[in-house]
């Protein structure tokens, strides 16, 4: 049996709720066998001719009942100045100490308690120390044209999460990350087929991401399965299909960063997607803040909050003299 240890986040968006879990197991299960490639053939032989381009199935009425009601709750937020897309500017000011107080609240604590870390108490650091290939993998419900969307939405906020950590990512080789596209009909099926491919990964474990609730968005779960359980070894992000594009955009950007080790949500961060009130849609400059911090080589994956509190602070101020410096850059060029 696999001992998981988990962490649950839901904020409210419209009604729907955004679910945030992290996952460690004790026991590592063997990955499925990857199937040798077949010889090619013979010269002579006439190629056979290219896999038909994948088609959507039908949806059932459920589905396309949920569909039409995330876009009434992507528009009624949208009108009501929420989700934003600008990053933070002018009005959202922040200090160094708020800086590194997000950045404290957001990666050593977790809103539940796990089996080694009970409620409001700081647990450890955690990071990736292998480079992460992120796979996208979509259920059979999705039709061509939002799989082009969503793949090169995951592949340039891939991009953006190396620059940002310096950490190696990329949307190539195979993966320890998977990220699915699934809808209500398919969500099930697809995830225990594919996602156990993963190691450490089983269809126990999956359990929390792969059976939804009817007010879940979408989730996360990152998984350690090595001697260190500070350091992720695997994750798998799960996207309801039925969201609607900035919905869905929104999704990759939390859930990606927080498999990355921002685990926790925080009322006080601002600009933060990591904050429940949904003001901002994707990463903001605070939130950019928070992951270069988090994988600078002066802090390490199991490092108490004690350890590193004035290291946190130091990078904090780091930070945030960078920041100024860009919207000062900014704010002349604009004149």
């Amino acid at each position: 049996m696999s001992d998981v240890r988990r962490k649950m986040q839901v904020g409210m968006w419209g009604g729907f709720a955004a679910l945030a879990l992290l996952a460690a197991c004790e026991d590592v299960e063997p990955v499925e066998p990857v199937l040798t490639p077949q010889a090619r053939p013979e010269a002579s032989i006439e190629p056979s001719p290219p896999p038909p381009a994948p088609t959507a199935q039908a949806t059932s009425e459920r589905s396309a009942a949920l569909r039409q009601y995330l876009r009434q709750v992507q528009s009624s937020q949208l009108t009501s100045g929420l989700l934003r897309k600008d990053g933070g500017g002018p009005d959202t000011p922040f200090t160094a100490e708020m800086l590194a107080r997000n950045f404290e609240q957001i990666v050593f604590f977790n809103e539940y308690a796990t089996s080694t870390v009970a409620p409001g108490q700081a647990g450890a650091l955690r990071r990736w120390k292998e480079p992460v290939r992120i796979g996208v993998e979509f259920g059979p419900s999705v039709p061509p044209s939002q799989r082009a969307r969503d793949r090169a939405d995951v592949s340039k906020y891939a991009a953006r999460l190396a620059r940002l950590t310096g950490h190696p990512i990329s949307d190539a080789g195979t993966p320890n990350f998977m990220v699915f596209f699934v809808s209500e009909d398919d969500r099930v099926d697809t995830l225990n087929q594919r996602a156990p491919r993963l190691p450490g990964v089983t269809q126990a474990n999956l359990t929390a991401v792969r059976d939804l609730p009817n007010d879940a968005y979408c989730a996360v779960a990152a998984y350690a399965t090595g001697a260190d359980r500070s350091t992720y070894t695997a994750a798998v992000a799960v996207i309801r299909s039925e969201n609607p594009d900035l919905l869905r955009l929104s999704c990759i950007h939390e859930e990606l960063a927080q498999a990355f080790g921002l685990a926790n949500d925080s009322p006080a961060a601002r600009p933060s997607i990591f904050n429940d009130d949904d003001e901002f849609a994707l990463l903001t400059n605070h939130d950019e803040a928070l992951l270069g911090m988090l994988y600078d080589s002066r802090l390490q994956p199991g490092q108490s909050l004690i350890d590193a509190r004035a290291t946190v602070l130091g990078l904090a101020r780091e930070r945030v003299g960078e920041v100024n410096v860009v919207a000062s850059a900014t704010h002349t060029s604009a004149q």
